[in-house]
């Protein structure tokens, strides 16, 4: 089954504006955590269209670009590092999707969540998808959207920061990740409740 027919399953006579919804950036950290909410056409059909991690960094860039252009309404939301450590992971998680879905234009008649949780407060019926992101060419499109979108961000911390690499790895707990912490200890825009993460020193800028 293709994504977009995974998606027309579940157009009726009340269900006429979806909206896929995902996250990226979970399990970093470092950073914040992106959700995206984006609607698309009924019919649209995009080449090459999947899930955000099964793509190469260009191929995302250029679905990011198409994805804006051809949707008819799209949304992202930003929780940093910061309220992820107030809140937890997952309650920031919840945040960030139902904000996204709260900045589209438009009220869909249904969100498609990706991931085996529904998101509390959410306004508007809503299905939680597992695997979301690799069936449902709406929830695809909000996890590109999601993840460019957090690459871009940690791309600026990276000059913020530059001894962190945080262009290479994102945030995320590389090898490479890990050396720099045990060189260096965290920076501002760490995780702290984030294992490994407390057992490192903060680095003064």
């Amino acid at each position: 089954m293709s994504l977009v027919s995974f998606d027309k399953n579940f157009y009726n006579k009340e269900v006429g504006l979806i909206a896929g919804v995902d996250e990226s950036g979970r399990g970093s950290l470092a950073g914040p955590l992106t959700a995206a909410a984006v609607i698309l056409p009924k019919s649209l059909m995009i080449p090459d269209l999947n899930d955000s991690k099964r793509l190469s960094e260009t191929k995302r860039k250029i679905l990011f670009e198409l994805i804006k252009k051809k949707a008819l309404f799209y949304a992202v939301e930003v929780v940093d590092s910061k309220t992820i450590d107030k809140v937890n992971i997952l309650q920031a998680t919840f945040l960030a999707m139902c904000c996204a879905v709260v900045k589209l234009r438009i009220k869909p008649d249904l969100c498609l969540i990706d991931g085996n949780y529904k998101v509390p407060g959410l306004l508007c019926d809503q299905e939680a998808i597992v695997g979301g992101d690799s069936k449902s060419a709406s929830i695809a499109a909000a996890s590109i959207l999601a993840k460019v979108s957090r690459d871009e961000i940690m791309l600026e911390y990276s000059k913020l920061y530059p001894i962190y690499d945080f262009e290479k790895h994102k945030g995320y707990g590389t090898k490479r990740h890990i050396e720099i912490l045990k060189k260096y200890g965290i920076c501002p825009i760490h995780r702290i409740t984030f294992s490994p993460l407390s057992d490192f020193i903060f680095h003064p800028f």
